[in-house]
C-alpha cells in the first residue's frame, strides 16, 4: 500500500452518466477538483486511466458461507477479496455473523449491514436465517433486525414449500405490511428475497424498498416496481445456478424443478425486460453462500450478456448504486474511493477484471 498526501488521477474521471473530467486530486484522503498547493518534500503519485467511483456490491454476504456463519477472520478475508476487485461499498444482504467491528477497519470496504435474514422453519437454507415459528412475529423481528443493522433489513419472501412441492410465499400480506411499516418507523429500509411470482404483489403493496432476484416478476409487476421506484438486484451469477438446483430436486419436487429450469432459461430476457421497463437494476453477486467473493466483474459481464450496454453497467455498479444507498461518488470533499483502469470498462466490460489501482479512503490498496 502507498498513501501519499497528494494523489493525482488523470485521464477520464467518470462522475456520472454525462460528466467526465480530465483529472481529480486526492488530498488527505478526500477528492478535490482544485490542484493542491505544493508542500515541502511532498511526494505526488500520478495514475492515468479511466477513473470510476468505487464499485458497489449491493447483494453480498460478509460472514456467511455454505454452512452458515463464518469466523471473523474469514469475514475479513471475504471483504478483502471484494476490495481487491474494486468493490469499496457493500450492502450486506443478510448474515448470521455480526460484522459491526469491520467498520473500524480502514483497509476494508464500507459495509452496510442488513442484520439477519428472516424466514420460517424449514423454509430457507439451514443456519442462514432467524427462523420465526409464528409468522405474526415478523413485524417485531424485523424491527429488532433494523436495530442490529445499518439502515437495511431483509425478508425471505418465498422458498420451496415441501408439502406443495413448489415455491410459495412465507408471509401473509397483513404481516408484510405491518413488518415493512415497522421497519420504516425504525428508520430502516427493507429488501426481500423473491424467486416466485406469487410473492411480489404483496411485497409491493407493503411498500418494500428493494427486491432481490425477481426471477418470477411478470411484465405487469415490472411496471408496478418501476412506477414505485423499487429497484431489483439481478444476481445473475446466482440465477445461473438454477439449472443445477432444479436437477438436484427434480425427483422429489418436479413442479419446483420445472419452474427453476424455466427461470434459468429466461434469466437474460428477464433482466433485459426489467431494464427496459424502467426498473433500476442493482449489481449484486450474492457472494458468501455458494458463490465466492470477488466476483463483481463476472456479475457485470453477465448483465452485458443480458443486453445492457457496458457503459450502463458501469454506472449501475458504481455511481448509480452509490446514489441509491446514499453514498457519495467522486465529488468535492468526498472520501477518495475509486478504481483506476488502464482500459475503459465503459467500452469493454472485461476491463473490470484488471484494475490498475484500487484506492480506498485515499490509500492505494494495489
Amino acid at each position: 500500500m502507498s498513501a501519499p498526501a497528494f494523489l493525482h488521477l488523470s485521464g477520464s474521471v467518470v462522475l456520472d452518466d454525462t460528466t467526465t473530467l480530465p483529472e481529480v486530486w486526492v488530498v488527505d484522503g478526500r477528492f478535490t477538483f482544485t490542484p493542491p498547493a505544493a508542500r515541502p518534500g511532498q511526494r505526488i503519485e500520478t495514475l492515468t486511466g479511466t477513473v470510476v467511483p468505487g464499485l458497489v456490491d449491493v447483494h453480498s454476504h460478509i460472514g456467511l458461507d455454505a454452512a452458515g456463519a463464518t469466523s471473523m477472520a474469514t469475514a475479513i478475508e471475504q471483504a478483502r477479496a471484494d476490495r481487491d476487485t474494486g468493490v469499496l461499498l457493500i450492502r450486506d444482504a443478510g448474515s448470521p455473523l455480526d460484522t459491526a467491528e469491520l467498520a473500524t477497519r480502514a483497509d476494508l470496504p464500507t459495509i452496510i449491514r442488513c442484520g439477519r435474514h428472516l424466514a420460517r422453519p424449514k423454509r430457507y437454507i439451514r443456519n442462514y436465517a432467524e427462523e420465526l415459528e409464528h409468522p405474526g412475529d415478523l413485524p417485531a423481528a424485523l424491527a429488532a433486525q433494523a436495530r442490529r443493522g445499518d439502515g437495511w433489513t431483509k425478508i425471505v419472501a418465498d422458498w420451496i414449500d415441501r408439502d406443495r412441492g413448489d415455491l410459495a410465499p412465507l408471509w401473509s400480506p397483513t404481516d408484510l405490511r405491518a413488518a415493512v411499516a415497522g421497519a420504516h418507523a425504525a428508520g430502516a429500509r427493507v429488501t426481500a428475497h423473491t424467486f416466485a411470482t406469487e410473492a411480489i404483489d404483496a411485497l409491493l403493496d407493503a411498500g418494500i424498498d428493494c427486491l432481490e432476484h425477481c426471477t418470477g416478476m411478470t411484465p405487469a409487476q415490472m411496471d408496478r416496481a418501476a412506477a414505485a421506484g423499487v429497484p431489483v438486484t439481478a444476481t445473475l451469477l446466482q440465477v445461473g445456478q438454477f439449472a443445477a438446483i432444479a436437477a438436484a430436486g427434480a425427483e422429489r419436487f418436479p413442479a419446483f424443478a420445472a419452474r427453476m429450469t424455466a427461470m434459468h432459461a429466461a434469466r437474460y430476457d428477464q433482466v433485459l425486460a426489467l431494464h427496459r421497463a424502467g426498473v433500476q437494476i442493482l449489481v449484486g453477486t450474492d457472494a458468501g453462500g455458494t458463490i465466492a467473493h470477488g466476483q463483481i466483474a463476472a456479475e457485470c459481464a453477465e448483465l452485458v450478456t443480458a443486453g445492457i450496454s457496458p457503459a450502463e453497467v458501469v454506472g449501475l455498479a458504481s455511481y448509480r448504486a452509490r446514489a441509491f444507498l446514499g453514498a457519495p461518488a467522486i465529488a468535492e470533499g468526498a472520501p477518495a474511493d475509486a478504481v483506476v483502469y488502464a482500459r475503459d470498462p465503459r467500452l469493454d466490460i472485461a476491463a473490470l477484471r484488471e484494475p490498475l489501482a484500487v484506492i480506498l479512503g485515499g490509500t492505494r490498496q494495489q
